[in-house]
């Protein structure tokens, strides 16, 4: 039985995701531990499926933006341990029952969870404190160290399995004298704390393009994020795309000047001498952005590329193949190798994460082993 969206998959790329692995965990020392983070369905690409991928390329840790992200993956038989980001004070038990392991950045949590823990009669919990080095989103503060150090010490329901932190602009050449000081800052509070607990969590602060960039701090582990799905922080360096969302052409038409116009709003227009167009089916619903639509963005067709027309509807969207041998059931590169996710990230003045969390569950991920 056909399924919604059976012309329409994002394929995801076994042997590129295995080389970006490999460049990342080549610019480690043997015995650094390699977090993959998995959030948001794995930055749109299936966080089941790529989580699967990982856990036997070699992964040692899994992260998560929310509970119910990891209980997914614990249900789909992942085995490795997996950090919850955003832990949040609804889900405690179900953090305990399926083994997920909270970040903690802020008092109020940490009592909290620990409260849960002492009805349970649960006893050295894994948990992983978040320091706020400057970022200022999420974590405790220098000042705020004291208190923190004063509750765990009398407190026998967690153990620290973690310290960390959260650069924020290690991508930026410009900004590397504020990256270096969030790294002095996190070495000097993370020890303050190892101090004060009586032995030594692991230390993580480098997310991917602080992989790239600033491998000396990689302390006891890194998260790789954007980086495993084929997005460097560095000009020139080429990582493969994991994911290309494809889709076949539904429909041609040969349009002549006096059929009018193409799509809502009537925005697309034939040219005088005619216009070819195919239609596809993903639109907006599909993470294809309105903003791409009326020629502002191309996809590649049998060895051409083939710019938007018309507006892009909900559900499907319409190119102009004039001049290139197409037929029926044909396929399209919405991004991929040609064009990228940063080429269409480009146009619409955002970031490729944007491109690829944009991709809904309704669209099939296929794992492709070529």
């Amino acid at each position: 039985m056909l399924k919604e969206n059976d012309f329409s998959r994002l394929e995801i790329n076994l042997p590129n995701c295995l080389e970006n692995y490999r460049y990342f965990r080549n610019r480690l020392k043997p015995d650094t531990k390699l977090l993959v983070l998995v959030k948001a369905n794995a930055y749109g690409h299936g966080a089941v499926e790529f989580a699967g991928m990982m856990q036997e390329a070699g992964a040692d840790y899994f992260a998560v933006a929310y509970p119910v992200e990891g209980m997914e993956l614990k249900d789909a038989g992942i085995r490795i341990p997996i950090m919850v980001l955003t832990t949040g004070t609804d889900y405690f038990n179900e953090i305990i029952d399926y083994s997920l392991e909270p970040s903690i950045p802020n008092m109020y949590t940490l009592i909290s969870f620990c409260n849960v823990l002492k009805q349970r009669n649960i006893e050295n919990y894994p948990i992983h404190l978040k320091l706020d080095t400057g970022m200022h989103r999420l974590g405790f503060m220098t000042d705020e160290l004291p208190e923190l150090l004063d509750f765990l010490t009398d407190c026998r329901y967690v153990r620290v399995k973690s310290v960390f932190s959260h650069l924020a602009a290690s991508e930026d050449p410009a900004s590397d004298g504020f990256t270096e000081s969030q790294v002095a800052m996190f070495r000097t509070n993370a020890d303050t704390v190892a101090a004060r607990l009586g032995y030594r969590p692991m230390y993580h602060i480098l997310n991917s393009a602080g992989i790239e960039r600033f491998p000396q701090y990689q302390f006891d582990m890194v998260r790789l994020g954007i980086g495993i799905y084929g997005v460097s922080a560095i000009p020139g360096v080429k990582l493969s795309p994991v994911a290309s969302f494809k889709c076949n052409i539904l429909q041609i038409k040969h349009l002549k000047p006096e059929d009018g116009t193409i799509g809502y709003g009537r925005n697309g227009k034939i040219a005088k001498e005619g216009t070819v167009i195919a239609t596809i089916p993903v639109g907006y619903a599909d993470g294809i952005d309105r903003h791409l639509g009326n020629g502002r963005c191309s996809f590649s067709l049998n060895g051409h590329r083939v710019p938007t027309i018309g507006n892009i509807c909900m559900d499907m969207c319409m190119l102009d193949i004039t001049g290139v041998d197409a037929s029926v059931g044909d396929t399209v590169t919405v991004f991929g190798e040609d064009p990228t996710a940063s080429e269409l990230a480009s146009i619409l003045d955002t970031i490729p994460y944007e491109i690829f969390t944009s991709i809904p569950r309704r669209i099939d991920r296929i794992v492709v082993h070529r």
